[in-house]
């Protein structure tokens, strides 16, 4: 397909992340896609909690917990440590609930958008 704006396409096109970085971050928002996950990265940002402690703050079951918890742990969010047989979990980097702030306050602010209350499942 030829184009009268060709020059513009390539700028366009120039300007795109390479195919690694951009995979990297749609990993990421695959990782952040479920509620629960963003409230524990939220609940990890000042201290470690240990699971039954963040199972009861999510008001989920401990194994779905855990799954969520290995789920941001094999994608280095969080890391833990044992104290007998109790698990305590942290972030590993606290870069993650500055992006979580973020997405929040970005989706504060367009959450009057119709489109995104549909795309979210809400009704107006």
């Amino acid at each position: 397909m030829d184009s009268a704006h060709t020059d513009r396409m390539e700028a366009a096109r120039r300007a795109l992340p390479g195919e690694d970085i951009l995979r990297e971050v749609s990993g990421t928002f695959r990782l952040l896609s479920h509620p629960a996950r963003l409230r524990i990265l939220l609940l990890l940002q000042t201290r470690e909690l240990c699971v039954c402690d963040l199972s009861a703050l999510l008001g989920l079951p401990m194994p779905e917990t855990v799954r969520h918890l290995r789920r941001l742990r094999s994608a280095g969010a969080v890391t833990y440590r044992t104290e007998g047989k109790i698990a305590y979990y942290r972030l590993a980097c606290p870069s993650w609930p500055r992006l979580v702030a973020k997405a929040i306050a970005e989706g504060e602010e367009r959450g009057a958008h119709p489109g995104l209350r549909r795309a979210a499942g809400r009704r107006p």
